[in-house]
Order: C-alpha cells, then sequence, then structure tokens
C-alpha cells in the first residue's frame, strides 16, 4: 500500500479495535503488501486490513475458524472479537491473535509435519474453493495482455504463455489426488512459535495435488515430506516459477526489485532442469 492508504488503513484497525474495547494506542507495521499486516499495541492483537470488496477476507475467515476446529497447526483468530470481516473507511479489516516468534526457526522435519499435518485436517474440512488451475488463468491473463505487462519482451511472452500452457496440460494429464491446499505455504506464511510451526495467509487457499503446495517449500522441507510424486512435484516447480514470473512483469507490482527477479525467474525456465525451488530464487535475489 501507498503510504496515504497506510495511514487511513491503520486509522480502520485501530477503530475497529476501539469498538470492541481492544485498546490500540500503536501501530507496529509486520508486513505491506497488497494488504496491510499491524501490531496493535497494547492490545496485542494481528490485524490485516485490505482494500474493501476483497471477497478472499470473508473466505480466509471461515476458513480460519474451519481449520482451527479441524486441529489444524494455523495462527488463531482473536478470541476477543467475532470471527468476521470489519468494513471501516473502505477497508476491510480482520483480526488475528498475535503469537509470539521463537528461534531458532522452524527445522525442515518440522515445517513438513507441520504441513502434513495441515494437509491432513484440510481433508476434513469442505469448502467451496477455487483449483489451482485458476492460479494459471491469472498469470495467462497477465501474459496475454500488453496493456497489464508492457515491459515483457514479444519473445519471452511467447515463451511464457507456452510453459504456462503445457504445465497446466501435463499436470492435468497426470490424473493426481486434489485436495484442499495452503496455496502458497513458503517459509513467510510459516511462523516458528512456542507451540510450533503456524501456517498464516489462507487467502491463497484452493484445490490440488499436494505437489502444488510443496512446490512452494525448500527442498529440505520435501525430503521430509512422505509420499512425494517426484515428476509432479518437477512441473509444480516450474509452474510456480512461471506464474510468479507473470506477475513480476504486472503492471503497477510492487515486488522489490520486481523486473530483475521477472528476468531471472524467466532465466532458470530457460536453464532448467534441475528446477530450482522458489526459496532458492528468492533467496539468489536477496543476495543470501
Amino acid at each position: 500500500m501507498e503510504m496515504t492508504d497506510v495511514t487511513r488503513a491503520t486509522a480502520a484497525a485501530t477503530s475497529v479495535a476501539a469498538s470492541l474495547d481492544l485498546p490500540a494506542d500503536d501501530a507496529i507495521v509486520l508486513h505491506n503488501s497488497n494488504k496491510l499486516t499491524l501490531r496493535l499495541l497494547p492490545c496485542g492483537v494481528i490485524a490485516r486490513i485490505a482494500p474493501a470488496g476483497r471477497e478472499a477476507a470473508q473466505f480466509e475467515v471461515e476458513l480460519a475458524r474451519r481449520l482451527a476446529e479441524a486441529g489444524c497447526p494455523t495462527c488463531p483468530l482473536e478470541p476477543r472479537a467475532d470471527p468476521r470481516v470489519y468494513m471501516r473507511d473502505g477497508f476491510a479489516v480482520t483480526l488475528w491473535t498475535y503469537c509470539e516468534p521463537v528461534t531458532p526457526h522452524t527445522s525442515p522435519a518440522d515445517f513438513a509435519k507441520a504441513l502434513e499435518q495441515l494437509h491432513a485436517g484440510m481433508c476434513k474440512v469442505d469448502v467451496p474453493s477455487p483449483r489451482f488451475t485458476d492460479r494459471i488463468t491469472q498469470a495467462e491473463e497477465v501474459v496475454a495482455d500488453p496493456g497489464r505487462s508492457p515491459e515483457l519482451a514479444d519473445a519471452d511472452r511467447v515463451f511464457l504463455s507456452g510453459r504456462l500452457a503445457g504445465l497446466r496440460r501435463a499436470i492435468d494429464d497426470r490424473g493426481a489426488v486434489e485436495q484442499l491446499l495452503h496455496g502458497e505455504p513458503h517459509p513467510g506464511n510459516v511462523l516458528s512459535t512456542k507451540d510450533g510451526p503456524l501456517f498464516i495467509d489462507l487467502e491463497t487457499c484452493c484445490r490440488g495435488p499436494v505437489e502444488f503446495d510443496l512446490a512452494h517449500v525448500p527442498e529440505a522441507v520435501c525430503e521430509h515430506y512422505p509420499n512425494v510424486d517426484q515428476g509432479l512435484l518437477d512441473e509444480c516447480r516450474q509452474l510456480v516459477l512461471a506464474m510468479v514470473a507473470a506477475w513480476r512483469w504486472e503492471l503497477g507490482d510492487q515486488f522489490p526489485n520486481g523486473k530483475r527477479f521477472g528476468e531471472e525467474l524467466l532465466r532458470a525456465l530457460h536453464d532448467g532442469p534441475p528446477w530450482p525451488t522458489l526459496d532458492t530464487m528468492n533467496k539468489r535475489q536477496s543476495g543470501l
């Protein structure tokens, strides 16, 4: 969000908290992208704020409630507030429990165990949800429209369009078992807490093969996850790289050094196999 929107979004979140008798004299920005995540003090509540009209907020709240009932390792909603979306000044506000982070960070084995537990719980939850192929369609629409991706070279446009379409067919042709997934369980969406790893940011949940989720996690995590179809995982890794590449070229994308990252992702798709994980690409981008 732009700073003017951050100011308005923060005011909206503190107004919601005040209406619920949750003292919020200060707000710490934890994350700012297409939505804003704040820690409100002194009440300690986590507020997630997005522009109104994003139906995913209600989906995320309902899903979080259902997953908690199923015993899934997810960050809980704030128990001092009704589990719903609060509307203020053109923003949708949801309230969550603050989970104190601990060190060391989650080990690959614990990460894999938590993800397996999440998947097992998700099998028990029946909610209407998009299919992972909807994400492919969104990426294809960005690539197909020069007005939405004006800096993408014609040759790269043709290459990326072909790769997205080809991977959609290849994965569909496998006929793998599909279930509810997190959608983007990368390390940035996993909190290391005293209660173990907890997953956050559920608005990306979709249906698909578990390998689609595994394509977002580090290689070491996959090594601890049971019964992985390596061929399907390779295709899903390519798919994730191609989708993220498409989004980096979208007009208005606010990812830091997004165009450079988009170029690196295209290069990785040209150079592979072996296919790097998204985690590896992110580390290259940040120079780690």
